[in-house]
């Protein structure tokens, strides 16, 4: 979901304009980052608290060249959700899980899948093949 559906839903949830709402909710996202700078920490009841930590510096490896490389330490936002929305979302995978479920214990019939198709080459044929050369054995001169 962008910001611009999440703008749409609550304006016309709430009656007021898309533009009115999408300023409020501008507004709402700049008050946050403005907390999170000057305090480090803003916790909004049944949703979850946003904090700002301090990761330290560390070794990693370029994935590319498998060159060891020093990272710096530096400040990132955490986000660890509320209890109504971990609720919620449990809520969720319970869900899927029964629906899971039900699907598996009903036998469905499902047409086979389709062979992958792989590139083709071309096949050599017979007129690009020169025979062997006589080797002069017993092959040749074999009774029947």
């Amino acid at each position: 979901m962008t910001k611009k559906e999440i703008v749409k839903t609550i304006s016309e949830e709430c009656g007021l304009t898309q533009l009115k709402t999408k300023e409020i909710v501008q507004k709402t996202f700049e008050a946050i980052i403005d907390t999170l700078v000057t305090e480090s920490r803003i916790e909004l009841r049944n949703f979850g608290v946003f904090e700002v930590k301090k990761r330290a510096a560390r070794k990693a490896r370029n994935p590319r060249s498998g060159e060891r490389v020093d990272v710096p330490e530096k400040f990132v936002v955490t986000f660890k959700p509320g209890k109504e929305m971990e609720e919620r979302v449990l809520q969720l995978q319970e869900a899927s899980a029964r629906a899971a479920s039900e699907s598996a214990s009903q036998p469905s019939v499902q047409p086979p899948a389709e062979p992958e198709q792989l590139p083709t080459t071309p096949t050599p044929t017979l007129s690009s093949f020169s025979p062997p050369p006589p080797t002069g054995g017993a092959e040749e001169s074999r009774p029947e």
